[in-house]
């Protein structure tokens, strides 16, 4: 297996632009967008941890396949996004912000389906379940996809998705347990972890290099287990944690990482920069982006997958990370 090398910026690009080849039948699809604030009990208040809100969104639409969405990318500039879904759409949109750069809406929102190896959409939950996503050295979109546990790379300017050797262990994980997040760290390789199982200390994770795939850990503590991730232009990752339970309900937090502690055999602990849960809007946050601005601040944007489920919603929000 090559390694997978290419510019954080580039990368970025890639992922607004490149990501419809690989998909079919966009049509364009009226998304309702409601801004929320962070705290309904307190409707000032912005900071949360290390972070501090710039808006946020409650997306819905009457289209039957528009939810679920697990993976997420924003364009290096913030002016458009992609979210695929664990039912294989992918929503297309741009971001619309105040005065005030707070994110206040979307435009020219439109919904395709996934391909797979024979050209066709994705039919069923088991083929389509993607649920995470991260950009490659030939400006392919690399998708992870869990129940058939798989990892496909959609190259420019073609439909049908390229197999990619899975790591070792991969098939022997639960259906509903694999690849959680995926993401290009700055030397090119590539940083895959699984969601883990309930009460464990830690979930498989494995990270590319010439050869293939090594095997290390990601340390879980507190009953939380790893959605997402991303990587900063300045190397760091940042990863989003979920947890629930019927009695207390759904939390996130966002955890930073030093790309310099991935290596072969590690186990990998980060730094909590905030936590998520009630009274704040939060719900099942599965996909993570994260870009700088030319001033270099750093804007993480979040959206979860609201499972199709009419108790749940499908929330769009932006966060700054304040300086170390």
């Amino acid at each position: 297996m090559k390694p997978w090398r290419v510019s954080q910026g580039l990368a970025l690009i890639l992922i607004a632009g490149v990501i419809s080849p690989c998909a079919l039948y966009a049509e364009p699809i009226a998304v309702d967008a409601r801004p929320i604030v962070l705290n309904p009990h307190a409707p000032g208040q912005t900071r949360i941890g290390a972070l501090v809100y710039r808006g946020g969104l409650n997306l819905s639409s009457s289209e039957h396949r528009f939810g679920g969405f697990s993976a997420l990318g924003v364009s290096a500039d913030g002016k458009r996004m992609i979210s695929l879904s664990d039912r294989g759409s992918r929503l297309s949109a741009d971001l619309v912000y105040d005065a005030s750069g707070n994110l206040s809406g979307l435009h020219r929102t439109d919904l395709s389906s996934l391909a797979g190896l024979d050209g066709r959409t994705l039919a069923s939950k088991n083929q389509a379940d993607a649920e995470s996503m991260s950009p490659g050295v030939d400006g392919e979109i690399i998708v992870s996809f869990e129940r058939q546990h798989r990892i496909w790379r959609y190259l420019p300017g073609q439909t049908l998705p390229q197999p990619l050797p899975p790591p070792a262990g991969l098939n022997r994980l639960d259906s509903n347990n694999g690849i959680e997040a995926l993401t290009l760290l700055d030397d090119g390789r590539l940083l895959a972890i699984s969601e883990g199982v309930e009460d464990a200390k830690n979930a498989i994770a494995w990270v590319s290099d010439r050869s293939g795939w090594s095997p290390l850990t990601y340390g879980l503590t507190g009953g939380f287990r790893v959605t997402g991730a991303a990587t900063h232009p300045d190397g760091t990752v940042y990863l989003l944690e979920r947890y629930y339970t019927l009695r207390e309900g759904v939390a996130v937090r966002l955890v930073r990482l030093a790309s310099h502690l991935i290596t072969p055999g590690a186990e990998l602990r980060g730094v909590t920069l905030a936590e998520l849960r009630s009274p704040l809007h939060v719900d099942n946050f599965e996909g993570i982006d994260v870009r700088r601005t030319p001033d270099n601040r750093t804007f993480v944007y979040l959206i979860s997958d609201d499972n199709f489920n009419i108790l749940q919603s499908t929330l769009l929000m932006m966060f700054e990370v304040l300086p170390k």
